[in-house]
């Protein structure tokens, strides 16, 4: 399987994801969209699109956002599957004609969230418990593409998780290991708006509770990510 990564920020890539895909002995091909690499002009098995600092709606700043979107795009018409975590849930909306934009409040850290009843007879969702603890790290939510199965709530933010044919969008995060969140954690933007949220000098607090849950984050990370690439990228061969 040849996988195409989009990243947008160094300490955001797959995380357990990517220990699925070595696992399963993808080629990994990945763009650090932000450094201005280019994405090759060919085609893959299946795309993975990661989270990252900015808005979907910073193409003055960021141009390469409209490529990234033309090329989501194309792969969801061309069924190609796609998996976008936060900012790439975002992305995937997005580049389906969905508008993007500033929650009412935003959601950091970790909190619940609820499988719809479609979520539960997902083949992919349905692998996580109806309730999942997950860890959340964002202000913008977006609408329902045209065509989309809601497949995940939360209090906040009723749009957690979707699928659109092939395509499968996460607004939180599962995939973080220990060593990721440390990273994010030195990142000023990352640490700013955490702090900005949670209260001053409560991001230690926040990593202390997210090492706590790690493993359990991660092992439903790792096998939502599993029936993903199992199901959708392995029905493609």
């Amino acid at each position: 399987m040849d996988v195409l990564v989009l990243q947008h920020i160094a300490c955001e890539p797959p995380g357990v994801y990517e220990d699925v895909l070595r696992e399963r002995v993808a080629r990994i091909t990945r763009v650090e969209l932000d450094e201005g690499q280019p994405i090759p002009d060919r085609s893959f098995d299946a795309i993975v699109v990661m989270g990252g600092p900015m808005s979907v709606n910073d193409e003055d700043e960021h141009p390469w956002l409209g490529d990234e979107k033309r090329l989501i795009a194309a792969a969801v018409d061309g069924a190609v599957p796609v998996w976008g975590a936060c900012l790439g849930v975002q992305l995937l909306a997005s580049s389906l004609g969905a508008k993007v934009y500033a929650g009412s409040e935003p959601e950091v850290g970790l909190l619940p969230v609820s499988l719809t009843a479609d979520g539960r007879a997902d083949p992919v969702l349905g692998s996580l418990p109806s309730e999942v603890i997950t860890l959340q790290w964002h202000g913008d939510t977006f609408d329902l593409p045209v065509g989309a199965t809601l497949l995940a709530s939360s209090p906040a933010y009723p749009n957690q998780a979707f699928r659109v044919r092939n395509a499968y969008g996460v607004q939180f995060h599962l995939e973080v290991t220990p060593p990721m969140a440390d990273e994010w954690s030195k990142v000023p933007a990352y640490r700013e708006y955490a702090e900005r949220i949670l209260g001053p000098g409560s991001l230690p607090r926040l990593l202390d509770e997210f090492e706590s849950k790690a493993s359990e984050l991660m092992d439903h990370g790792r096998r939502m990510f599993e029936a993903w690439f199992d199901t959708i990228v392995g029905a493609r061969t």
